[in-house]
């Protein structure tokens, strides 16, 4: 062993999914090699190596031997404490050429995606490197081929499910509106008529959650590949987090940068979505586009661009995906946020009266959609016969003990709890609800904590064309900190187009 070794310590710092190592600037390895702040470095054990970004200090909780790493970088390692580790300056990344070629209006090959996605999965690519590939393929900069080649590579980069049943389902919602948490029901109902459904969910990317987050307040979500199999196997479905099983394993570290940009590619998104899909073992999907003046997708020319894209990239790739074009012009359901998604998902399941009806009337109705594709390749029967199906699922209570084994099979079920900070908004002037800002309405959220606060978002009491009267309730808020409680109702303040009342129609 050379002289270019420390000893590995885990340090408790969370860098999320990014792979960090601190070193002394005054180390001898630092010296040697003329490492400086962020450099790439390349981290050796006996066993496993990983690309990080180095981060020099100066304070003494760290020794001159010593090389601490972050949460990340430590489990990405699969190091033990006192381990001996080399280190050495990371290889240049190749596949940035083509990065800086696509950014220039170059095309990408099926060979340069597949170069990219390598170098991704690796870890080779810094957050900088990460945000220019993002940067890249945003907007539509993306063509149909260029959006199947990356899709391809992404399912081959990951682990893949294979089912002994022909029909395999799957339903999912290109986002941008809030409260939107259908895939729970649909994902119980589907399951309890019999149909096989491994359904795997992101994590929130620019929104106050995700189904995963969602899911999480009530049952385990990161399993293992083998645990979801095994889950999908005894109970017909399963409701995971895709970034636990290694599905199409760059879409979270690529997710992670979107996130931080607050940017969305629409071929990423189609990349995302299909090659976790194919890769899940899906062979017939459902894919709600909500369309909204507030809403990711603004008209239904975008949203019949993007079906367009989504239907014939799946089929590139084996998989039968229809489109269902839906209304984005307000929240779906009352809660916005993990657990108020959660306590919404749970009402429409166990028949409550309070449930909120539109989450009723979406989830029916993509769960009819689901049904009707297992009959025949073009089924020309009735909806009704399917939503009359969906619907008894729901009534008779079968969907609610289906997702119930679901969730014990995954680790056990919990009840949601609310936080404890709490404020209601109220209406400044009597008139009709005319609008809501979607996007406002899923910043207001975040703001208030979520998803990183699971309990935290808030409460809808008004829908569009409700009549309010001056001093009612809006909304209401909840955060677990009264200073992201204040930091959401300084944005709100600010913000007061975020809900509009018009008066002059009274």
């Amino acid at each position: 062993m050379g002289d270019n070794f420390l000893y590995l310590t885990r340090i408790g710092i969370d860098t999320y999914q990014h792979a960090v190592v601190f070193m002394r600037r005054d180390c001898h390895v630092c010296r040697a090699e003329g490492f400086n702040a962020m450099t790439r470095v390349r981290v050796c054990t006996d066993k496993k190596s990983i690309t990080a970004t180095l981060i020099t200090v100066s304070e003494d909780f760290l020794s001159h031997q010593e090389a601490g790493l972050s949460d990340a970088a430590w489990q990405m390692l699969g190091a033990e404490e006192g381990e001996v580790a080399q280190f050495s300056h990371a290889p240049a990344v190749d596949s940035m050429s083509y990065v800086r070629g696509k950014l220039y209006g170059e095309s990408l090959t099926h060979d340069m995606a597949c170069a990219i996605v390598h170098d991704i999965k690796q870890g080779n690519y810094s957050d900088v490197q990460l945000a220019a590939f993002v940067a890249a393929c945003a907007d539509d900069k993306l063509s149909l081929q260029e959006t199947i080649s990356l899709t391809q590579a992404m399912v081959d980069s990951g682990e893949r499910f294979r089912w002994s049943q022909e029909i395999v389902l799957d339903k999912h919602c290109v986002g941008g509106l809030p409260g939107n948490r259908t895939t729970p029901i649909v994902t119980a109902i589907i399951a309890a008529n019999g149909y096989l459904m491994p359904k795997t969910s992101s994590r929130a990317i620019t929104s106050p959650a995700g189904t995963a987050d969602t899911m999480e307040t009530m049952t385990p979500v990161t399993l293992s590949f083998q645990h979801m199999r095994e889950v999908v196997e005894q109970q017909g479905a399963c409701l995971a987090w895709g970034g636990s099983v290694s599905l199409s394993p760059i879409d979270d570290i690529v997710i992670r940068i979107e996130r931080a940009l607050d940017l969305d590619s629409e071929g990423q998104l189609v990349a995302s979505v299909i090659s976790k899909k194919v890769a899940a073992g899906s062979t017939r999907v459902l894919i709600d586009i909500p369309v909204g003046p507030s809403a990711k997708v603004r008209t239904r020319a975008a949203a019949e661009n993007l079906s367009h894209h989504l239907i014939e990239t799946a089929a590139a790739l084996g998989l039968r995906v229809e489109t269902l074009i839906t209304d984005g012009n307000q929240p779906v359901g009352e809660g916005i946020g993990p657990v108020l998604e959660a306590i919404d998902v749970l009402a429409v399941l166990r028949n409550e009266v309070s449930a909120p009806q539109d989450l009723v009337d979406r989830s029916l109705q993509l769960a009819a959609r689901l049904l009707r594709m297992t009959v025949v390749e073009e089924s020309g029967d009735e909806l009704d016969v399917y939503y009359q199906q969906a619907k008894q699922t729901l009534l008779s209570g079968k969907a609610y003990d289906k997702f119930i084994e679901i969730c014990q099979a995954q680790g056990g079920f919990k009840e949601p709890e609310l936080a404890s900070f709490k404020q209601t908004l109220v209406a400044t002037e009597s008139g009709i609800v005319s609008y809501f800002n979607n996007r406002f309405i899923a910043k207001l959220a975040s703001l208030a904590g979520a998803p990183n606060a699971p309990k935290a978002g808030l409460k809808m009491h008004v829908r569009l064309g409700d009549k309010v009267e001056k001093g009612q309730g809006l909304l209401t808020l909840y955060a677990q900190a009264q200073g992201e409680l204040d930091y959401a109702l300084e944005f709100y303040r600010s913000h007061p187009e975020a809900i509009q009342i018009n008066k002059e129609i009274l």
